[in-house]
């Protein structure tokens, strides 16, 4: 078991942000302390909606106090999502030195939660910029979807090849994009490193509700801590668990999370 530190946005009803991240992490064995950025109602696609803000100085004010307590030693893992601000991208960038510094073998995944298609960039220009030349810097592993991965490398992406490359230009370790167009109706999540590509193909489902980034984060980075990266069947693991929540999913208006997950980890095992 693995402690985590997770930062994200979190939602009172529905599975996006922490409130997908925690369970699935949770599910998988490890512990999770987790520092929302935003709390909401709901999901804002869903309206009406309502919530606030934490702001960045009351976040770095209960990390200190989560340090004073003790919580943050054995901290193996921070997993960093949505950011409403560049203030909090600076939070996060704090976070994570402040963990690196105490565990040397820290892994860190940044989500960079920035646009989508179609709407493209979604949050302030200031922050989007934040996380792309401060954040991504320190992440051991970045879960860009397609739209997120060609801003952040300022290359058209728009198939397997053209992910792969734009992948690498980004310099991290892993890169593992997401909703890269195949032939056929389909779409491939592929874990790029700088020697190797490996690639998960799915049926493209419509009507797919909010927080499957989220969940597929928690479940990589879960089975990269869980050392199943090391055969090759991290991204195996994280796409699949996702594509059996979806099957049960779509058309609602919410990721039906918890009977599915806990099915897809029990047939996989559980990490220890």
């Amino acid at each position: 078991m693995a402690t985590i530190l997770a930062i994200s946005s979190q939602v009172a009803s529905g599975h996006v942000g922490l409130s997908a991240m925690v369970p699935a992490l949770q599910a998988c064995g490890h512990n999770v302390i987790a520092l929302p950025t935003v709390l909401l109602a709901n999901h804002p696609g869903r309206q009406p909606t309502t919530g606030m803000r934490v702001d960045a100085d009351v976040l770095e004010t209960m990390l200190e106090m989560l340090g004073k307590n003790g919580r943050l030693d054995g901290v193996e893992a921070v997993l960093t999502g949505y950011l409403p601000s560049a203030f909090h991208v600076a939070f996060a960038v704090m976070a994570v030195n402040r963990c690196r510094a105490a565990n040397s073998k820290l892994i860190t995944l940044c989500d960079p939660v920035i646009g989508d298609d179609p709407k493209g960039v979604y949050i302030d220009a200031t922050e989007a910029v934040a996380i792309r030349d401060n954040l991504l810097a320190l992440a051991d592993i970045i879960t860009p979807n397609r739209f997120e991965l060609g801003w952040l490398s300022g290359r058209p992406v728009s198939d397997i090849l053209s992910a792969i490359e734009a992948a690498r230009a980004l310099g991290r370790p892993t890169t593992v994009a997401t909703s890269i167009p195949v032939l056929g109706n389909r779409l491939a999540t592929l874990a790029v490193t700088d020697r190797t590509a490996e690639q998960v193909v799915v049926a493209r489902r419509a009507g797919t509700p909010n927080g499957t980034g989220d969940l597929l984060a928690a479940l990589y980075l879960a089975a990269t801590l869980d050392g199943r990266s090391s055969n090759g069947s991290a991204l195996e693991f994280a796409v699949g668990g996702v594509d059996r929540v979806l099957a049960e999913s779509v058309g609602g208006e919410e990721l039906r999370l918890a009977k599915q997950l806990w099915y897809w980890i029990a047939d996989r095992g559980i990490p220890k």
